[in-house]
């Protein structure tokens, strides 16, 4: 399988964290329109009929050992369908910047479970690069009220669904890795979405049949159509593309840019507020990407 170059590693996985941070902030609008199950279960169909043709294994791929399916079930199991259900709801409770405020941990969630499961070394130069990603996002939460989170209980539960979805794309990546040595991005892409579909489908079903579609504008369904492409498609096939000539551990801070991109998109599409404070802390993020990215030494052993 063709392993790309190291830039264009950091270039995919950087689009696919971007891709991500946007469909998070964009799934406010169709979550007050679709249930949350619903909206799962069609994001699910339309990238399964999007990648049928990457469904059936290549002619250098060798059969999908026990192990490699299992795999399979767990990167869709918390990478697609709890990340999906607990994102859309945590959103849907908060705020997108709230989202990008809570997604900051994402890069040391990655790190620690690398170290725990892939055994990578995670160097200096790693660690200081997550130190800088998790604080500079972490500022957000400055902005944020008490009398806020009191006037609005449900906050709260939005908060711990956030946190839940965290830990479930730190799994993603993880698991990703793994995968990546023996699947193809586009075979992962399209098997992991197919069990997502399979997972959703019992509750997708019973909600569309009391679910009255024709109240749903045309401009809901181009927005659901971009964001089943980008969230089964676009941002998985990029992120494994990544995965392959980058370790884990420097992946994720790359999922700086998930919370950045939904914090933006929230400001421009939304109509949420963004103020200095929250400008300082993207600024100081952005700077974990340059310092992971920066041309030398890795100081990474594997």
């Amino acid at each position: 399988m063709h392993t790309p170059s190291r830039p264009i590693a950091y270039l995919c996985l950087a689009l696919s964290m971007s891709l991500v941070g946007s469909y998070v902030a964009l799934s406010k609008p169709l979550a007050a329109i679709f249930p949350v199950m619903l909206l799962a279960w069609l994001r699910f169909g339309i990238g399964a009929v999007a990648m049928l043709g990457w469904l059936k294994a290549p002619a250098h791929e060798t059969t999908l050992s026990r192990q490699t399916k299992w795999l399979l079930f767990f990167e869709s199991f918390f990478g697609n369908f709890l990340f999906t259900l607990c994102m859309i709801s945590g959103v849907a409770l908060t705020s997108a910047v709230t989202a990008g405020v809570t997604m900051a941990a994402i890069p040391a969630a990655v790190a620690i479970m690398s170290w725990l499961f892939l055994r990578e070394a995670v160097g200096v130069r790693t660690w200081t690069a997550i130190v800088f990603a998790v604080a500079g996002i972490g500022l957000n939460a400055l902005s944020k009220t008490e009398s806020s989170l009191a006037a609005h209980p449900q906050q709260g539960l939005g908060q711990l669904l956030l946190i839940a979805a965290v830990l479930c794309e730190a799994a993603y990546a993880v698991i990703g890795k793994k995968l990546t040595a023996s699947v193809s991005p586009k075979r992962i892409t399209a098997l992991i979405n197919l069990w997502g579909f399979a997972l959703s489908t019992p509750a997708g079903l019973y909600l569309a049949w009391q679910f009255d579609f024709s109240r749903v504008s045309v401009p809901a369904w181009g927005l659901l159509l971009f964001y089943a492409l980008a969230a089964c498609v676009w941002t998985v096939w990029l992120w494994m593309t990544g995965l392959r000539a980058v370790p884990a551990s420097r992946a994720g801070i790359f999922t700086v840019l998930l919370p950045i991109s939904a914090a933006v998109v929230g400001t421009l599409a939304l109509g949420e507020r963004i103020g200095s404070m929250q400008l300082l802390a993207f600024g100081i993020a952005l700077t974990s990407v340059v310092i992971a990215t920066w041309p030398g030494s890795l100081q990474i052993r594997r």
